[in-house]
């Protein structure tokens, strides 16, 4: 195969993924890892895409780059979905404690799922997201708390140092928090520093900690790292990880759940 054809079927890779990796291209055209690496520096030369740890990303994926609500709630519905489903097993049968939803559209799917059990649960929901607020304080029974702070109208979440002061206080049973990358060398990131330190002091206070992530954002990395690996217990995604990802979380005993 020609080197147009490779950078041809790497950029509808691209498209079709939102993401590449170095060593499964060089399964894929039976060629040296070295090889794709310059296909992907010329391609970055192009203006194709972008380069990152052991692949690339589309060049609009820039480490500071955040959809908005609106934007994340039309993409991978039903992956979200199953997501949240497959992440409830996090809290097994008759569990009565206090359950942390972060903010996102991927806790949200976790709220939808959990929904309908809070009325006779006996769980504590606590949040820091308006609309996951908004959400719960209409189900009949359900016993919620919400965090206050400056609101962040991208996200509509509250952030600050008043926010993560009282998070900190805080000991819930269980989180469930998103991300925007899980990565095997930055760990888990997002690009705002004010979400990244919501999400930093979510994950130090809770005594086990979920992760929910869709497949793209398996391999990413953001602007600002909230957590290590090791700081979680369980990701809750809808494919298998990368071989690199997946023996980083391996190593530090992270289960993965796939939905």
């Amino acid at each position: 195969m020609y080197a147009t054809e490779r950078h041809e079927q790497i950029e509808r890779l691209l498209a079709e993924g939102g993401r590449v990796s170095v060593i499964d291209l060089a399964d894929r055209f039976a060629v040296t890892t070295e090889t794709i690496r310059r296909d992907l520096a010329r391609l970055e030369s192009a203006g194709t895409l972008r380069r990152v740890h052991g692949g690339a990303v589309p060049r609009d994926r820039a480490s500071t780059r955040e959809p908005s609500l609106g934007e994340r709630l039309q993409h991978h519905g039903a992956a979200k979905a199953a997501i949240g489903r497959r992440a409830l097993d996090a809290l097994g049968d008759g569990f009565q404690g206090s359950v942390f939803l972060d903010a996102g559209t991927t806790t949200g799917a976790v709220a939808a799922a959990l929904s309908p059990h809070l009325a006779t649960s006996g769980i504590e929901i606590v949040t820091h997201s308006l609309t996951l607020g908004h959400v719960l304080s209409g189900v009949p029974g359900a016993s919620l708390t919400l965090i206050g702070g400056r609101v962040r109208g991208l996200t509509a979440a509250a952030v600050g140092a008043d926010t993560v002061r009282a998070i900190e206080s805080l000991r819930p049973d269980v989180a469930f928090v998103g991300t925007n990358g899980v990565s095997a060398g930055f760990g888990l990131s997002t690009p705002d520093p004010d979400e990244a330190a919501v999400k930093r002091a979510i994950v130090q206070a809770s005594r086990r900690v979920v992760v929910v992530a869709d497949a793209e954002k398996l391999g990413s990395e953001l602007l600002v790292g909230f957590a290590e690996l090791r700081d979680i217990d369980v990701l809750v995604t809808d494919a298998e990880p990368e071989p690199e990802l997946a023996f980083a979380l391996d190593e530090s005993d992270v289960e993965v759940w796939v939905a």
